[in-house]
């Protein structure tokens, strides 16, 4: 019976042995920002900072970015501001160290990524514009900025125009009464200088009026 226990415990420590080498403890250099993703454009979600223990989880191998574990936490930094121990010594990693420390190398997908340690994150909301890639992203947010600022911009035209033909119109109106009145005002000076003794009020054969 003892020799089944042990055989079944050296089982599972052989079965345990490849997830326990999935992962090589490293040391940040820098206070670092950990990552929604393996891009400086990816939404921050930690600071590391300088000589703090990470586990490092994984590795991309086509850039050098890392999926880290900290304080239980998870997320991306990049492989220029992470230490591990490689035969005595600390080197940044970098793939060519990926296989002695027992880095696995990985992909990174935001669906399946974002599902499992950002769902309580507001940038989860967008998800579907992310998993398009950050450049995607941003250029979609550029693209919407330039449509939001055109918009306004023709709207302020069109105020702008409302207000001048208002403008105009008003002007129309005061300076159009003011000609009329001013027609008046001729009007009654005309009519005034037909006083008895204006010079061309017709003077009739004997009326004293015309000596004047």
């Amino acid at each position: 019976m003892k020799n089944l226990f042990a055989k079944i415990a050296a089982a599972g420590l052989f079965m345990l042995a490849p997830v326990m080498a999935q992962a090589a403890e490293g040391y940040s250099t820098a206070n670092v920002n950990m990552r929604a993703g393996p891009s400086t454009r990816y939404p921050a979600v930690a600071v590391i900072p300088a000589g703090s223990s990470v586990e490092i989880r994984g590795c991309l191998s086509d850039v050098n970015w890392c999926d880290v574990e900290f304080y239980g936490g998870r997320g991306w930094v990049s492989g220029q501001y992470v230490q591990a121990l490689y035969q005595q010594r600390r080197i940044y990693v970098g793939p060519q160290y990926y296989r002695p420390l027992g880095i696995p190398v990985i992909r990174f997908s935001v669906d399946n990524y974002w599902d499992r340690y950002y769902r309580n994150r507001d940038f989860y909301r967008e998800r579907d514009r992310w998993s398009r890639g950050p450049d995607d992203y941003y250029r979609d947010n550029r693209d919407r900025d330039i449509r939001d600022r055109d918009n306004r911009d023709r709207d302020r035209k069109w105020r702008d125009g409302d207000r001048n033909r208002d403008g105009d119109r008003d002007w129309r109106n005061r300076n159009g009464n003011q000609d009329g009145r001013d027609d008046n005002r001729r009007g009654d000076r005309r009519d005034g200088d037909r006083r008895p003794n204006g010079r061309d009020f017709d003077c009739r054969p004997g009326d004293p009026s015309c000596d004047q």
